[in-house]
Formats: structure tokens, C-alpha cells, sequence
């Protein structure tokens, strides 16, 4: 990927957006839980990248197509994880060929980084291992220390596998060659009250600072009592310290009503 470089400085208040696009049979049918939606969405957050959207498709075709036609459009990047294995139901690459509407073609680099692995690993190059080393033509590979075979990148499809140790080598690959925005700022507050208790007043602030995201997220605390978090994130750091200081002066009122209240 040398003729990519990396966009760091993507301008004040610029948003770089993203999508997962999950594939695999397996994750619908519950036979494998997903580890790597989580992973990405904090690894991009951090990158100062926002994740907008998650489809999971079966091992289809059409259906792969048609979500990642949609998808590229829409997104700054599209990330893929699953089916670039060496079984026959291992189709993202052929889907991503299609979808950019390019051969697939076995890269010579991908076959020589397989051949070197086999002849420290053992094996044969048989036809499952060198499905692995088929890319979009235009593609540029997405190299992987874990097991050898690598993704791909072709547009702004990043294709990677779906075992996450592998998928997250992928990632780190990739990361420097990524357009990153301004990163997306946060606070929380503990609330010491129950969401019931505080959700008109929150709704209130969040009418008057509608370029802050803010989100109250219940849980049991320490005591076994009902609590809150209240989360807000803003890419403005000034914007956030305000909601912030808005949020506790809610808080303190509601809570001195409240106890007056059972008084």
C-alpha cells in the first residue's frame, strides 16, 4: 500500500465515516459470536473515525453485493470481516470483485507470502490455500502477521478476515494508511439516580445543546441500587464542558426535589 497515504489532518471538524460489514453464516446462526464489531468501533473512535453502521449478511452472494454497493456509497470506509478463507463457502472476495465490477486474480505477492509460510509451516500449495491468495484486480494487499494470508483493499472496501487475532493485525496494517477526522470528545457523569428519575431533564439539555450527543445508560451499582451514567460526547471541547456543568447542576437540583419530596 505504498501509493496510499496517510490523512491525518482531515480539517477542523471533519468526519470520517465508517461501516462493518460482517459475513458469515455462522455469526447468523449464532454457531460463532462476533468479537471484532466491538474491537473496530473502539479502535475507530480512537482514531477519531466515526462507525455509523453494522450489517451482518449471510454467505450469499447477492446479499453481500448489495450491502457493500450500499455501503461504499455512503461511508468513507467500508470494513469487512469473514469469508476470506480456503472453502468453497469463503466468497467475500469473489463478492468484492463483482461489486466493483474488476477480475480476481491470484496476486503474486499474496502467492509468494503463502508459499514462504508453507515452507516454514509445512504443506503442500494446494487449490484451498491458493484461493487465499485471489484479490480484486486493482486491490492492494492488507498483510497479516498472524497466519500469512492477506486482506485486501480496493477502493474504500478494507477486507479482512474473521478471527479476530487476525482481523486485528489487519487493522494495525491498515491504520496508518486511514484519512482520520476530528476525534469525538467524552465525559461521564455518575448520577446517583434513577434514569426515571432524570429523563425529562436530560431531554431539556439536550434541546438546548443539539450538537452534543448525550446518552443516560442505566445499570446496578456497587450498592445493588438502580443507577445511571450520563455520557457526552461532543468533538467541541468547550461544547462539552458546558453540557457538562449543565448536567451536574441538573443533577444536584433533582436530587435536593427528590429528597424533599419523600421529606
Amino acid at each position: 500500500m505504498a501509493d496510499r497515504e496517510a490523512n491525518t489532518d482531515g480539517g477542523k471538524n471533519a468526519i470520517v465515516t465508517a461501516a462493518i460489514l460482517v459475513i458469515g453464516d455462522e455469526i447468523l446462526s449464532g454457531r460463532t459470536k462476533d468479537k471484532n464489531i466491538g474491537y473496530i468501533a473502539e479502535y475507530l473512535t480512537g482514531l477519531g473515525i466515526d462507525l455509523k453502521e453494522v450489517r451482518v449478511v449471510p454467505d450469499e452472494e447477492p446479499e453481500i453485493v448489495a450491502a457493500l454497493n450500499a455501503l461504499r456509497a455512503r461511508y468513507t470506509y467500508v470494513f469487512t470481516t469473514g469469508g476470506i478463507g480456503p472453502t468453497h463457502d469463503d466468497i467475500t472476495a469473489d463478492c468484492v470483485a463483482k461489486a466493483f465490477g474488476v477480475a480476481l486474480e491470484h496476486h503474486p505477492r499474496a502467492v509468494e507470502i503463502m508459499q514462504e509460510r508453507i515452507a516454514l509451516t509445512g504443506g503442500v500449495m494446494n487449490e484451498a490455500r491458493m484461493r487465499m491468495t485471489r484479490i480484486p484486480v486493482g486491490g492492494e494487499l492488507v498483510l497479516n502477521k498472524i497466519s500469512a494470508a492477506p486482506g485486501f483493499w480496493i477502493g474504500n472496501v478494507i477486507v479482512m478476515a474473521g478471527i479476530p487475532s487476525v482481523m486485528q493485525s489487519m487493522l494495525d496494517c491498515v491504520a496508518p494508511k486511514l484519512k482520520t477526522g476530528t476525534k469525538m470528545l467524552s465525559e461521564t457523569v455518575r448520577a446517583d439516580s434513577r434514569e426515571g428519575d432524570i429523563g425529562t431533564e436530560l431531554g431539556e439539555i439536550a434541546k438546548q445543546y443539539p450538537d452534543v450527543v448525550i446518552g443516560s445508560y442505566p445499570f446496578t451499582d456497587e450498592n445493588h441500587v438502580a443507577n445511571t451514567n450520563v455520557v457526552m460526547r461532543s468533538r467541541d471541547p468547550q461544547r462539552l464542558v458546558a453540557v457538562k456543568v449543565a448536567v451536574e447542576a441538573m443533577l444536584v437540583r433533582v436530587k435536593a426535589e427528590l429528597a424533599g419530596a419523600r421529606a
